[in-house]
């Protein structure tokens, strides 16, 4: 049986949540503790912004996801292909993209050395710096120099990058529809690539220029927003809602031995040290030896799974409306992996 969320540990998110709004970490936010047979607690707090009106933030709010995007679009998209067939975990990236000419280096690395952040590629990705060349972006990005040697944990973009491209490649679809495929056979219909169209349940994100407009709707990743928004590291826009339909049906194929849970169960083995108590799977980062998962996004999102106990927890903010949403929402994220991963 799943172990559910006790009122006092979901009254201390809710308090961290109001709080950190509060000392103007973010405009509002979203918290949704659940477990797999169905009890959940959604906790909001704030408003979605101040051009958006007074209404409170909620599970069907539209949220840019940023780095989540990696382990909502790209890491089951890489799952169903790998179970497909069509890629091979320790084959170099290069093998699943067109032919390219010359020396690749950065096309060597292995899917498994990409999805785990060990891959060596360089860590700064500048697509700016390609512009005006009619190069496909897969030559141009496998043609750069490794950085270091594989093996070493590096939170790396540009690997994510190469995973989406890949994915493309071997489709011979756009990776946004073939998320939307995915989105939908899960349930999660508000899931999608932006751009999408700005409204009041639409959170903004940052004013990069004083008195130029605010980023609405777009894609907050400079790289994914010149990729069009569509890209495998970012540019993915989803709810509160959809996120925790995400979680639960991942725990739940995970308990019952479907495709999906299959993967992440493997995904949830140890592939490198990130830091004392935290290690890197397959794309999400591990805690309390595995038996917790979680990643991030820059925007202010965060999801976590505890498949063990059938317990998920979503964190939705646009904490980036005010700044650096990293060290003004750390005491909300640093709370919620505490509680979920409690027993």
């Amino acid at each position: 049986m799943p172990v559910p969320f006790p009122a006092a540990d979901t009254a201390r998110l809710h308090e961290t949540l109001t709080a950190v709004v509060d000392d103007g970490a973010s405009p509002g936010g979203v918290v949704i503790c659940g477990t797999t047979d169905g009890q959940q607690r959604i906790l909001t707090a704030g408003t979605v912004a101040p051009e958006c009106g007074d209404a409170p933030p909620t599970a069907e709010t539209v949220y840019d996801i940023a780095s989540l995007t990696k382990v909502v679009a790209t890491w089951p998209l890489t799952g169903r292909a790998l179970d497909a067939g069509l890629l091979n975990l320790d084959e170099p990236v290069c093998a699943a993209l067109p032919p390219t000419t010359g020396e690749a280096p950065s096309g060597t690395p292995t899917i498994r050395q990409l999805l785990t952040h060990t891959s060596g590629l360089r860590a700064s990705t500048r697509l700016d710096h390609y512009r005006n060349t009619n190069t496909p972006l897969h030559e141009l990005l496998m043609r750069e120099p490794l950085e270091t040697d594989p093996g070493t944990h590096r939170y790396i973009n540009r690997g994510y990058i190469l995973l989406g491209l890949a994915l493309t490649h071997l489709h011979q679809v756009p990776l946004d529809m073939i998320g939307h495929e995915l989105w939908t056979g899960l349930g999660m219909h508000r899931t999608c690539y932006g751009p999408v169209t700005r409204s009041q349940n639409v959170a903004p994100t940052e004013q990069r220029l004083p008195g130029a407009p605010r980023i609405w709707g777009a894609a907050h990743d400079d790289n994914a927003a010149l990729m069009g928004g569509i890209a495998g590291h970012a540019g993915v826009f989803s709810t509160p809602g959809d996120l925790a339909t995400y979680a639960h049906a991942l725990i739940t194929a995970y308990q019952d031995g479907g495709a999906l849970g299959g993967w992440l169960r493997a995904s949830l083995v140890p592939h490198a040290p990130i830091e004392p108590g935290l290690d890197r799977g397959l794309s999400w980062v591990l805690a309390d030896g595995g038996r917790t998962a979680y990643h991030h996004g820059f925007t202010g999102t965060s999801l976590y799974l505890a498949p063990d106990t059938g317990r998920y927890l979503v964190i939705c903010t646009n904490a980036v409306y005010h700044g650096a949403a990293r060290t003004r929402i750390a005491p909300l994220r640093s709370l919620a992996l505490k509680t979920i991963s409690a027993i």
